[in-house]
């Protein structure tokens, strides 16, 4: 019995440690490219800046807006009943579904319609602009956020709303006062990792916004077009540089996960 438990444990462990090791190799890839003198050159670089800058913004700002529109979102499709929910709640998931590029084509698409010309004419233009880029991230992740934060509000016991409701409370005061401090690990945890597809987002970024050095450009855009005009050394610096926000975003996650209230 002894060596059928070991045998089975190896078995699970096996194809662990094959993906550990791959993930080592894509990452130490980049050693034999990589120095500490020519990533600070690079660093000096405004158009690197600028594309870290503006990646920490749009993500920022676009994950504040996709978590304002989830939570109550969310909530209405974990708990309450209304006609058509069962559609809302998959069509819903599309622009988890779609490409990226298929949603920045959409986009794009939407202001050649007449309300996005009358927009145009009111001076609101999001195309190749830093609009645009926080437009596509919140297109991209808000579906994202809110299948996150619906678990959530799903796992909560609706008895204690309830409760809340008998000694009292309106449905917003039971919404603020008990609903959502007992969702606050799942919103935060939806904050992060959403905020961390955002920063990563490539695909509706590039077919909105563009790839305009020093205004437009994404640090995953960057890399692309590093890579594009063989610039490993500026290809490098951005990948290490995304690298490690993704490394902290991860760590913030379990902090959060394994924080007891």
């Amino acid at each position: 019995m002894l060596h059928r438990d070991t045998a089975f444990k190896i078995s699970m462990l096996l194809p662990l440690v094959l993906l550990i090791v791959y993930f080592l190799l894509l990452i130490s890839s980049q050693s034999s490219f990589f120095s500490l003198t020519v990533f600070f050159d690079q660093l000096s670089r405004g158009d690197l800046r600028s594309a870290v800058t503006l990646s920490l913004f749009a993500a920022t700002i676009s994950s504040l807006l996709a978590i304002v529109i989830a939570i109550p979102s969310a909530y209405a499709l974990a708990r309450i009943h209304f006609p058509g929910k069962q559609f809302i709640d998959t069509f819903i998931d599309l622009p988890m579904i779609l490409t990226p590029i298929a949603l920045g084509t959409l986009i794009l698409m939407s202001w050649n319609t007449s309300m996005g010309r009358l927009l145009s004419n009111f001076g609101i233009t999001l195309p190749f602009t830093v609009a645009g880029v926080v437009l596509a991230q919140f297109t991209v992740i808000v579906a994202i956020s809110i299948r996150m934060l619906k678990s959530t509000f799903e796992q909560i016991n609706p008895r204690q709303e309830q409760v809340a409701r008998l000694l009292g409370c309106s449905a917003f005061g039971s919404f603020r006062h008990v609903t959502l401090p007992l969702a606050k690990r799942g919103v935060m945890t939806a904050i992060i990792l959403t905020w961390a597809r955002a920063i990563g987002e490539f695909g509706a970024t590039v077919m909105v916004a563009g790839t305009a050095k020093g205004q437009t450009a994404t640090l995953p855009s960057s890399i692309y077009l590093a890579m594009s005009a063989a610039d490993l050394p500026k290809a490098v610096t951005l990948m290490v540089i995304l690298i490690g926000i993704s490394l902290l975003v991860l760590l913030g996650v379990r902090v959060v996960l394994e924080h007891k209230p």
